[in-house]
């Protein structure tokens, strides 16, 4: 029997993230219903806030202990976390029908592209060349993991540290999808 959990590593699940998230972008955009809009913009939010804890939880401190501007490069995304956050925030309260949302998404989705394309063409590609591929497959168990359990709205009060997200985050997990499951938002 083959062990098919090797084929894929965390770079390749974030990588799928930044993609999905375009792809719910485009959704967004794409649809005039405001309802609609709203579910995928519920929907965006959830995946983005996810993915951006389990960064910090896993895949930064990597990037601190494995490449040589880790500690330069994790301050930067965690910045532009806190900017995402704030935006997420921000368009979570704005009315799906007004022109407001469309410009509050136009500027979310431009801080988005910025981190995934940077990600992607840097900070990837550094990741592979300097971690074992058995300690990224490694990671990979644990981002999906922590993805199933941090919080699914945006905090922006709320530090972008390691330590917060391991030791509070899945509370505040728990009391985010009871509060999505109460209100029947889209997660």
């Amino acid at each position: 029997m083959t062990d098919h959990s090797t084929d894929h590593d965390v770079i390749d699940v974030l990588t799928t993230d930044h993609q999905e998230a375009r792809e719910l972008f485009d959704q967004i955009v794409g649809t005039t219903d405001p309802e609609q809009r709203r579910d995928l913009s519920d929907s965006l939010i959830s995946e983005l806030v996810r993915h951006s804890v389990a960064e910090e939880m896993y895949v930064y401190p990597a990037m601190r202990d494995h490449l040589p501007n880790g500690e330069a490069a994790v301050e930067e995304d965690t910045n532009e976390h806190k900017q995402l956050e704030k935006l997420m925030k921000e368009l979570e309260g704005a009315d799906a029908s007004e022109a407001a949302f469309l410009e509050t998404l136009g500027r979310l989705r431009t801080v988005f592209e910025q981190h995934a394309t940077d990600e992607e063409a840097q900070q990837f590609p550094q990741l592979r060349a300097n971690i074992p591929a058995d300690k990224l497959v490694e990671l990979q168990g644990k981002v999906e993991t922590a993805k199933k359990i941090a919080p699914t709205r945006p905090h922006p009060a709320s530090p972008n540290a390691e330590l917060f997200h391991k030791m509070v985050g899945p509370g505040v997990g728990m009391v985010d999808r009871l509060r999505d499951k109460l209100t029947g938002r889209s997660t």
